[in-house]
């Protein structure tokens, strides 16, 4: 095999790699709030200096490949499309982080109610997270689409859980009860943010396998 095709495996094993931590990063960040377990917050906040070093080290990769190479065609389209999804992921632990940092707040009182949305509105953004790491990793653009038709969902369960605390603000005068709902409607936002990160490494798998490029298609 090609030293550079070599180096090509080796940056994919590097991404890859990242999104095992921004999942890890995620699952503790949620896990935190969801089963009140401050000590998470630790797994977190570890990963995250990990996470921004690889970015470090993936971007100069990156950069490396096509100075001394010159790819064109697919080849540029994969480090290009590496470059973006680094970025991304990279974002996605930094919402892991806010949420974790929320949360270390949001326990500091007792639960305002019952959480039932937030879990299954990162289950499903868990999902989104794993399917687009894994259309990457197997160059699946069938995979990659599957995740782009879940973000409606996410979106939906957003505006569920905002139109509750809303309520639950509007009955109230207590602050703590202000302060919390707050809280919980920042964390659905870091949420639906992870969503969008995830659908953007989609849509990057798409133009990796086949050079079609659909960003903001739906605005346009």
């Amino acid at each position: 095999m090609r030293h550079f095709d070599l180096e090509m495996n080796d940056l994919k094993k590097k991404l890859v790699d990242m999104a095992t931590l921004v999942q890890e990063m995620i699952k503790f960040s949620v896990d935190e709030i969801v089963k009140r377990d401050l000590n998470l917050s630790k797994e977190v906040f570890n990963r995250e200096r990990e996470t921004n070093l690889t970015e470090i080290i993936i971007d100069d990769t990156c950069l490396k490949l096509i100075a001394l190479n010159q790819p064109v065609g697919t080849d540029l389209r994969f480090i290009t499309s590496a470059m973006r999804i680094n970025s991304d992921l990279e974002r996605m632990g930094d919402e892991a982080v806010n949420i974790c940092e929320i949360g270390e707040e949001l326990l500091k009182y007792p639960d305002l109610k019952p959480l039932i949305d937030i879990p299954k509105m990162a289950n499903a953004v868990t999902v989104m997270v794993k399917d687009s790491i894994e259309a990457f990793n197997l160059s699946d653009a069938d995979l990659a689409d599957t995740v782009l038709s879940k973000d409606d969902e996410v979106d939906e369960l957003k505006r569920i859980i905002i139109k509750d605390l809303l309520e639950f603000m509007t009955n109230t005068s207590d602050q703590t009860t202000l302060i919390r709902a707050i809280d919980l409607m920042f964390i659905a936002k870091s949420l639906e943010r992870l969503g969008d990160h995830a659908t953007n490494i989609a849509e990057d798998v798409i133009f990796m396998v086949h050079g079609k490029d659909i960003r903001h298609l739906k605005s346009i």
